[in-house]
């Protein structure tokens, strides 16, 4: 049963996963970390998003993640990610990694996928340039169709168009859809996968996730008791607590560093 978040009340599952031994905070980016926006390359994290997360990866035994569709090179740029940050990133749908002191998991496509990548862009390119709005982005393992600029009667008339080019040329590609987006990949991985790498990596006793679309319910339905997971806005979701907007994620992640670095070690 999801609950909405209460700000200014404890709440046990929020000062449970506060206290838990070794703590992975994972976020989604886009409508977690940062507004949703028309030009996909223009989101950024709200700035009170972005302290709280800097509090956090600063206390001992916890680690900062996002998880993202993001390609790992567009999710850097968003995140305005350096190589001297703390924070862990999941790209790709759990496909890409990037980690502090190591950096950029060596993971990469075939060949025979980058070449079929690169010939579906090249079909759908003039294809969508009849669709007003509806902007195509290049992603390491696949394509993404964005609709959020165009009417939405020109969205469905354009997913529809590129779903036709997927069934003739590249059937076996993974079909993703989220807010206003459409996406096709070559990779199965999913955001439960990244939530299981993760926890392995950091040997995460709890792990708080939180998102705000279909590919997010991916990893709020693998969390465990230990665990807890939150709903940005509405829809139906495997989440515990729901948050109406980025900034009640930052208000929820300020409680989360406080309660945490209040703890007894």
């Amino acid at each position: 049963m999801t609950r909405e978040w209460q700000p200014g009340l404890t709440d046990p599952s929020v000062s449970a996963i506060a206290r838990t031994e070794t703590l992975l905070v994972a976020l989604d980016f886009d409508g977690t970390a940062s507004e949703l926006v028309p030009d996909p390359m223009s989101a950024r994290a709200i700035p009170a998003v972005k302290k709280a997360l800097t509090d956090i990866a600063a206390l001992p035994r916890t680690t900062v993640a996002f998880i993202s569709g993001r390609s790992l090179v567009h999710l850097r740029e968003i995140a305005e990610h350096d190589d001297d940050s703390p924070i862990v990133l999941a790209a790709s749908h759990g496909a890409q990694y990037w980690y502090p002191g190591d950096g950029e998991a060596d993971v990469e496509s075939g060949d025979a996928d980058r070449m079929l990548r690169d010939a579906l862009l090249d079909e759908l390119a003039p294809l969508l340039s009849g669709y007003p709005g509806v902007e195509l982005e290049s992603k390491t393992f696949g394509i993404g169709i964005h609709g959020r600029p165009a009417r939405p009667e020109v969205e469905r008339r354009a997913f529809t168009a590129v779903d036709e080019v997927f069934a003739r040329r590249a059937r076996h590609w993974r079909r993703r859809t989220g807010d206003r987006i459409l996406e096709y990949s070559s990779r199965d991985e999913g955001k439960d996968t990244a939530i299981a790498v993760l926890r392995a990596h950091t040997g995460a006793t709890g792990i708080l996730f939180a998102g705000d679309d279909v590919t997010d319910e991916d990893a709020l339905r693998v969390l465990t008791a230990d665990d807890l997971g939150v709903r940005v806005g509405p829809g139906e979701t495997a989440a515990t607590l729901r948050v109406g907007s980025p900034q009640q994620i930052a208000e929820l992640l300020e409680v989360i560093a406080s309660e945490r670095a209040a703890r007894p070690e």
